[in-house]
């Protein structure tokens, strides 16, 4: 049976979210506390923002889920695709993409060492400056030096943009499409790759210019942005409802031994140390001696899976809303993760 979440836990958290929009650090917020036998606790606070009227935000409100793409889009389709025997996790990457002639040091790193981040890729990505060229991009980034060897970790976007381009080379089939269809089958009706229209119910995020439109319904991130908002590691839009019913899909597959439950236990186990207590997964941040799977999005969401005792936690806030103020949705983090991981 499932552990519920206990009213005191579920009480600090809500406390922690109002303190946190209380003190600036995002409009508003929406915390959903879930189990797989159908218990959940929607938590609210603030608004969606000041353009958006005075409504608090509701577990349909539309946030730029920014990183989370990598576990929400990238990493599922890349569990499909080995199960189809498209992919093999120990092949180079180049081996999944547009063949090239000539030297590919980018090419070399595995499939693996991008879903760990241990690929020795560049760290630091900068799409805007291949601006003015035609060649494609997968040829320009395969053909990037390494910066180190693999095999330690750091967290790099660029390998997940590879993955993103692998998946739809392998399937002939546009990445947004893709994940359509499987965010389809688990009944995530509101989940996209943007951009999405700007209405009430979407969450605008930053403002990067005084007097400037804010961004508002297309991807905060600039990489993605650059690649039509269609990436393996950015430019997916989703719901607090919808987050909450991918994490219950993955936890009841994982327990009932399901394709995505059979990816999700395989990605739980650790590869690379991050830091003391912390290691990565496949995509995956892993915590709890491996008992507990989470991510972070730059825009101020999260998702928690604890699939053995059958919990999950989403938060989504706009927390760059306000610019730097996103760092000040640490605490809240730091308890979702300290709350789903006690028993």
């Amino acid at each position: 049976m499932p552990v519920p979440f206990p009213a005191a836990d579920t009480t600090r958290l809500h406390e922690t979210l109002t303190a946190v929009v209380d003190d600036g650090a995002s409009p508003g917020g929406v915390v959903i506390c879930g189990t797989t036998d159908g218990q959940q606790r929607i938590l609210t606070a603030g608004a969606v923002a000041p353009e958006c009227g005075d409504a608090p935000p509701t577990a349909e409100t539309v946030y730029d889920i920014a990183s989370l793409t990598k576990v929400v889009a990238t990493w599922p389709l890349i569990g499909r695709a080995l199960d189809a025997g498209l992919l093999n996790l120990d092949e180079p990457v180049r081996t999944a993409l547009p063949p090239i002639s000539g030297e590919a040091p980018s090419g070399a790193p595995t499939i693996q060492q991008l879903l760990t981040h241990t690929s020795g890729l560049r760290a630091s990505t900068r799409l805007d400056h291949y601006r003015g060229t035609n060649t494609p991009l997968h040829e320009l980034l395969l053909r990037e030096p390494l910066e180190t060897e693999p095999g330690a970790h750091r967290y790099i976007n660029r390998g997940y943009i590879l993955l993103g381009l692998a998946l739809a080379h392998l399937h002939q089939e546009p990445l947004d499409r893709l994940a359509h269809g499987m965010w389809s089958t688990l009944g995530m009706s509101a989940t996209c790759y943007g951009p999405v229209t700007r209405a009430r119910t979407v969450a605008p995020t930053e403002q990067r210019l005084p007097g400037a439109p804010r961004i508002w319904g297309a991807a905060h991130d600039d990489n993605a942005a650059i690649m039509g908002g269609i990436a393996g590691h950015a430019g997916v839009f989703s719901t607090p409802g919808d987050l909450a019913t991918y994490a219950h899909a993955l936890i009841t597959a994982y327990q009932d031994g399901g394709v995505l439950g059979g990816w999700l236990r395989a990605s739980l186990v650790p590869h690379a140390s991050i830091e003391p207590g912390l290691h990565r997964g496949l995509s995956w941040i892993l915590a709890d001696g491996g008992r507990t799977a989470y991510h972070h999005g730059f825009t101020g969401t999260s998702l928690y899976l604890a699939p053995d005792t059958g919990r999950y936690l989403v938060i989504c806030t706009n927390a760059v809303y306000h610019g730097t103020a996103r760092t000040r949705i640490a605490p809240l983090r730091a308890l979702a993760l300290k709350t789903i991981c006690a028993i």
